[in-house]
């Protein structure tokens, strides 16, 4: 006879099973996007308690604020200058470290330390290679090359490129590893008949690489465009906005509306503003590079 309750006990059983993540995800993850998005209607004073439903006027009011403006701004050149840099450098140096040279193992370890290391001991000691008199400062002036008088990171023109420098230096050996992971399930036999047809390291590159790594190619565009439209502890640490703003991105913004201000409300627009634009660029990026593109189109 036919178990009319296997289907239901199976579902209880694997609820059970997932009841520990879902509980997290609804504490820690829905609840607190659920409750952000309520309060970015509201004009809620954590200081006082009182909570004024104002409907869409936070989110009105940051497209004429020239700070929030300015700080988009920032963001999306944080984004395009590092972006591109670091998954171009990460790539040429996966494909340096995955051929067979002498001491391979001890290159591909430290291009990855600089990952390992907390994002504000790195920041700290950038901002002494940055500072005025700082080594950096010093060098460039032994060898005939001016640099601002009040060092890189208190100067408007040079502090936003100085911390993408450095976001650059400490992101590439994550990104190469990933890359060189991809590197390594590219089947041998491929370059060997490339090879045997006389196709040049540039066509193998062309046809056969950069086909079969496109997954993670997409894989880390994405999740770095991410995590620098996210950029925060670089400039609370090193410029906290500055100079004149220069430095200020979206979650920095986020950061003081909410807790120096006290302005939640705001603050949670200025977040779901950034949320929708980061979800626009990632949409964008996956189309571009055919993420969305069926087997039947690809061999169309």
């Amino acid at each position: 006879m036919k178990d009319t309750y296997a289907p239901y006990r199976r579902l209880t059983g694997t609820l059970g099973l997932l009841s520990p993540w879902l509980v997290i995800f609804a504490l820690f993850w829905l609840y607190p996007l659920a409750h952000s998005a309520y309060l970015s209607l509201t004009n809620y004073n954590p200081l006082s308690g009182t909570t004024e439903l104002i409907g869409f006027k936070h989110y009105l009011a940051l497209f004429i604020d020239p700070e929030f403006l300015q700080a988009l701004k920032n963001t999306c050149i944080f984004v395009i200058g590092t972006v591109p840099v670091t998954t171009a450098i990460a790539l040429i140096l996966a494909l340096g470290v995955n051929r067979k040279l002498p001491f391979r193992g001890l290159f591909r370890a430290g291009y990855f330390v600089p990952t390992l290391t907390a994002t504000v001991v790195v920041a700290l000691v950038f901002m002494h290679l940055y500072a005025q008199g700082g080594y950096l400062h010093t060098l460039a002036r032994m060898i005939g090359i001016a640099q601002p008088d009040r060092g890189l990171l208190l100067t408007e023109g040079t502090a936003l490129g100085a911390v993408m420098v450095m976001d650059i230096w400490v992101s590439v050996g994550y990104y190469m590893l990933l890359f060189l992971a991809a590197l390594q399930q590219v089947p041998r036999e491929l370059y060997d008949e490339a090879e045997l047809s006389g196709a040049s390291s540039w066509q193998k590159f062309r046809h056969i690489t950069l086909p079969l790594i496109k997954p993670i190619t997409l894989y880390v565009i994405l999740i770095n465009t991410i995590k620098s439209f996210q950029i925060f502890t670089e400039i609370f640490v090193m410029t906290q906005g500055g100079p004149v703003g220069a430095t200020s991105t979206v979650v920095y913004f986020v950061y003081r509306e909410g807790f120096e201000k006290f302005r939640m409300g705001y603050a949670s627009a200025a977040a779901y503003v950034l949320f929708f634009v980061i979800l626009l660029v990632s949409l964008i990026q996956a189309r571009l590079l055919g993420f969305f593109r069926s087997t039947g189109d690809e061999t169309a």
